[in-house]
Formats: C-alpha cells, sequence, structure tokens
C-alpha cells in the first residue's frame, strides 16, 4: 500500500451506483411483493452493501482499512431494473470510492444470486462511481495570477557557510509542486533585526506569502517569532494550530515549536520549523488548504476593500 501517512485527515464522501436488469416484469413484482424463494431481496442486499463496504480493504489489495462512519445503501426499482445507490463517508486520510463501488458491486451480486432461480436473465448492466469529494483537490483555489511567495531561511549555520540550507530548498521545490512562484529567496542569521528588517521589506513588494524556516524552537537565539509577530497587523492562530496538531500525530516534540501566522497587509506570513522534516510536515499540514487566504485578499483587492 502507498504511504498516506503525510495526507491531512478531511471528510471523504463517495456516491456508486449499480444497474441489475431482469427479463421479466414479474421478477419486478416478486422483488416488490416480498414473493421471491430466497428471501426479501433488497433487504438482504442492503445488509450485504454495509458487508461489502466493510470488508473492502480485506479483498482489495492496495485499500487501506479505514474507519467507515457512514454507509447507506438505497434502491431504485424500476419496470425492468434496480439501480443500487451506495453512499459512504468517512473521515480519514485517503478517499471511501473503492468502499462504494464495492458495496454496491456486492448489492448488485446479491440481487443475482436471489433472482436467478426465477429470471435467467438477469443482468448486472454497470457498476460506476457517481460522486466523490473531500480530497485535497476539492480545497485548491484557482488564481488569476500565479501567488508569488518568498521564502526565508533563517539559520546561524547557514549564514555563516558551516551548514547546507535543505528546509529552505525542500519548502521552495513544495511551493513549485504547487505552482507558487518563489521570486526571491534570502538567507540571515538568528537576529531579529536582521529578520524583522527582511520580512517588513518584503512585504512592500506585492508578495502574497511569505515563509521562514527556523527560530521557532526554545534555544536561545531562536527569536523568530519575537522578531516577526510586532509586524503583523492581524495575527491567524489557527493556522499554527492546525500545524502543531499534524505535527503532534507524528512526532511529539511538535508541541515545542512556537511558529506564528499572520498578515502584514496582504501578505500572509508564516514561521515554518528549521528541520527539514519539521517545514516539510507543515507544508503538509497547510498547503494547499491555507492559500484560500491570497483568494480572500485577491478578492477583497477586486472589491475595493
Amino acid at each position: 500500500m502507498i504511504d498516506i501517512t503525510h495526507k491531512p485527515t478531511t471528510l471523504r464522501e463517495a456516491t456508486a451506483t449499480a444497474l441489475v436488469t431482469v427479463s421479466n416484469s414479474a421478477t419486478i413484482a416478486a422483488v416488490i411483493g416480498k414473493q421471491v424463494p430466497k428471501g426479501d431481496v433488497l433487504e438482504s442486499a442492503r445488509v450485504a452493501a454495509l458487508f461489502g463496504v466493510k470488508k473492502t480493504h480485506e479483498l482489495i489489495p492496495d485499500c487501506h482499512p479505514l474507519p467507515i462512519e457512514h454507509a447507506a445503501c438505497t434502491f431504485e426499482v424500476g419496470a425492468m431494473e434496480i439501480v443500487v445507490t451506495m453512499r459512504v463517508r468517512t473521515i480519514y486520510r485517503t478517499g471511501v470510492e473503492v468502499e462504494a463501488m464495492h458495496g454496491a458491486s456486492v448489492a448488485a451480486l446479491t440481487i443475482y444470486d436471489m433472482l436467478k432461480p426465477i429470471d435467467k436473465g438477469v443482468v448486472i448492466a454497470g457498476i460506476r462511481l457517481l460522486e466523490k469529494k473531500g480530497g485535497k483537490s476539492d480545497w485548491k483555489d484557482r488564481f488569476d495570477t500565479p501567488v508569488k511567495a518568498a521564502v526565508l531561511v533563517i539559520s546561524d549555520g547557514v549564514a555563516g557557510g558551516k551548514k547546507e540550507d535543505k528546509a529552505g530548498a525542500a519548502i521552495v521545490e513544495r511551493l513549485a509542486q504547487l505552482g507558487v512562484e518563489v521570486p526571491v529567496q534570502a538567507v540571515c542569521a538568528d537576529e531579529p533585526e536582521q529578520i524583522a528588517n527582511r520580512v517588513n521589506a518584503w512585504s512592500t513588494e506585492g508578495l502574497d506569502l511569505i515563509l521562514t524556516t527556523g527560530g521557532t524552537g526554545l534555544s536561545p537565539r531562536d527569536r523568530t517569532p519575537e522578531a516577526i509577530a510586532p509586524l503583523m497587523d492581524r495575527e491567524v492562530p489557527g493556522i499554527m494550530e492546525a500545524a502543531r496538531s499534524y505535527g503532534q500525530e507524528r512526532m511529539p516534540w511538535a508541541m515545542m515549536s512556537r511558529g506564528i501566522a499572520g498578515m502584514i497587509g496582504r501578505t500572509l506570513v508564516i514561521t515554518l520549523p528549521g528541520s527539514t522534516r519539521g517545514a516539510q510536515e507543515t507544508m503538509d499540514a497547510l498547503f494547499p488548504f491555507v492559500l484560500h487566504v491570497v483568494k480572500v485578499q485577491e478578492h477583497a483587492f477586486r472589491h475595493g476593500m
């Protein structure tokens, strides 16, 4: 199975359908009248569908076991067909479309099995995914012009040439994958005045986003939050609360990160940890969702706000 531990947990939904056709209208009448010798067809299919959803990961090799938090199977009975609709919901890191299609297929097979003694022309005509939502793509905003960001590496070691920058490079790479342009990058030592001057200057250059990495811990030289907080017009505490919650599930030390996020004018500033892993995990936790802030600023600008 592929590694999904980096994915954030979100509400996932999927709806699938299956179509079962019969060759005789008397078959449908028997289903509706509950006159089929094997029993109540629709109720049996509904129960089988729920079991099918729950058993999906045991039968489909690459499916992850996941919590099924809602599953509903309904039927639409026509003159010569039965349409099965299977809806599944979960709050997890991966989608439930296979679970929904598996449930619909098991319901269809149950209908087929129960009707074959009285109708040799029963056909499962199709199983398909009707809708899925809740993945990252559903939360990805589209922009009229590319989002522009700056990345500031804050490290005495990197600034002094004693250490290679990896966290800043990882951030730039991840931004490129998101389609975010990074026209400016810089490195500075853990000096609050240098940090504040650089961030303040960038905030006047029309950038949408400023990401810093480093100086958010508890060593005596870690002063990034103290340098940047006075520059902010509005802090957005939920951003780093989300990042710390995400990080805490993977690294107990995440609780000690003091990163902050907020607005300087129309520019969103986020202070990421200095470790490469910490920076990457914070990016995984926040993007692409946090780019909605840029969309809000774009909308406000259009309306003269």
